[in-house]
């Protein structure tokens, strides 16, 4: 290659990297601010794994050698402050083995902070990546970090990451009461398109008794991003979400995934991916699901054995779920509408007689709602209740731009 094109291809890559957004976090922002709004302040942290800088160095660590900070405790979300706990397992309070910080887990014998736990800062901090969807429970840890700053007298300050599905799809009818869980903590629909700091603005302005309320707001992030648009290196946000594009998945499978009645990839490696059993053929069911449609989706046969969880071992098959034109994709739909074909080639099969029934309490709650079991369920066709599941969602959007940051 001659010089001329060597200089050519190294403009073309620079070009290429340029493009490529770098989204600066609130942590980044916060620290650019030598960080004004902690100092004199004792300080206390929620955050995870994903609480990092683009230098993948943790904000534990950033709060912690900074001179001018005073970091007291440390404040976990399911998974743990190491996020090295399993789904839904108790997590204990510790002691942090690097800084000998005290460790209080919000996921084990209280998910709200006690007096006794607040009463030793003066300024709580939120850095948690999120994934864009209610019934992951981290949002529901920082609506309990808001109840009790307001209860406590305490300042919060939300430092923000972008949700990784964009600000723009919203899904899904919003929580009902009755159906108010930690899976589902919000009158929000189940893709709600905010960040965790536009969420928390949102919720603060709807609470009756409102807390000191700050948000660090990021700088390059708009709200058409990807999570590849963001220049961003994504960090494990619990054991089964390893991937950005997990994040995307999650909400394809994961509310019928509550019935353990197939498999979603879970145990395999591609977890949210696919919807598969042993009583399903896959070119059957990938047949009559790419016949329907759908937009920005095709359905690939898949044969697999998982390692764990539901049908370990066992070779079982169905579909994994490909996302070719995100911007017209209703995820949340999707696993409807396999369920309806499933339903269609396997009436045998009959999903709500055959499952566990103890499993409907935990649908209901992902759902928000009864009345998508009731209408779906009828026989098992995603059209008799997709006006339900949709009804709210222009009207959310309406009311929650109002706390639009980007």
């Amino acid at each position: 290659m001659t010089y001329r094109k060597w200089t050519i291809a190294a403009v073309l890559l620079v070009s290429a990297m340029t493009a490529m957004a770098q989204v600066k976090t609130g942590i980044e922002v916060l620290r650019e601010r030598n960080f004004d709004i902690l100092q004199g302040k004792r300080v206390g942290l929620c955050t995870n794994p994903t609480g990092v800088d683009h230098n993948l160095v943790s904000t534990i660590d950033i709060l912690w050698q900074a001179e001018n900070v005073n970091l007291v405790a440390l404040y976990g979300p399911e998974h743990g402050v190491r996020g090295n706990i399993y789904a839904g397992d108790h997590v204990d309070n510790e002691i942090d083995p690097k800084t000998g910080l005290k460790m209080y887990s919000l996921y084990g014998k209280t998910s709200k902070p006690t007096k006794e736990m607040m009463d030793e800062i003066d300024v709580m901090v939120y850095d948690i990546q999120d994934i864009g969807c209610r019934s992951y429970t981290y949002i529901s840890t920082m609506g309990n970090l808001m109840e009790a700053c307001q209860t406590f007298g305490k300042e919060l300050v939300v430092l923000d990451r972008p949700n990784p599905l964009g600000g723009e799809k919203i899904e899904g009818c919003l929580v009902e009461e009755g159906f108010v869980s930690f899976v589902s903590r919000f009158a929000i629909p189940y893709l709600y398109g905010q960040t965790p700091g536009e969420l928390a603005l949102y919720l603060n302005a709807k609470a009756e008794k409102p807390c000191k309320l700050t948000v660090v707001e990021m700088q390059g992030w708009t709200r058409d991003m990807t999570w590849d648009e963001t220049g961003l290196e994504w960090i494990v946000a619990s054991p089964h979400v390893p991937h950005g594009r997990t994040a995307i998945y999650y909400p394809v499978t994961g509310i019928f995934g509550e019935f353990y009645y197939i498999n979603i990839g879970v145990g395999y490696t591609m977890p949210f991916e696919v919807m598969g059993a042993p009583w399903v053929n896959a070119d059957s069911l990938a047949t009559a699901l790419n016949a329907l449609e759908l937009p920005g989706v095709i359905f690939r046969p898949l044969h697999y054995k998982p390692y764990y969880s539901v049908f370990k071992g066992e070779n079982i098959q169905g579909v994994q779920v490909h996302i070719v034109d995100y911007k017209k994709a209703a995820l949340s739909e999707i696993q409807f509408y396999v369920v309806q074909e499933m339903m269609r080639l396997w009436p045998e099969q009959d999903w709500f007689t055959h499952c566990d029934q103890k499993r409907f309490g935990m649908f209901n709650k992902v759902c928000g709602t009864d009345q998508i079991k009731e209408l779906f369920g009828k026989r098992y066709r995603w059209e008799d209740a997709k006006a339900y599941w949709d009804k709210d969602v222009e009207k959310y959007r309406k009311e929650s731009s109002k706390y639009y940051l980007y």
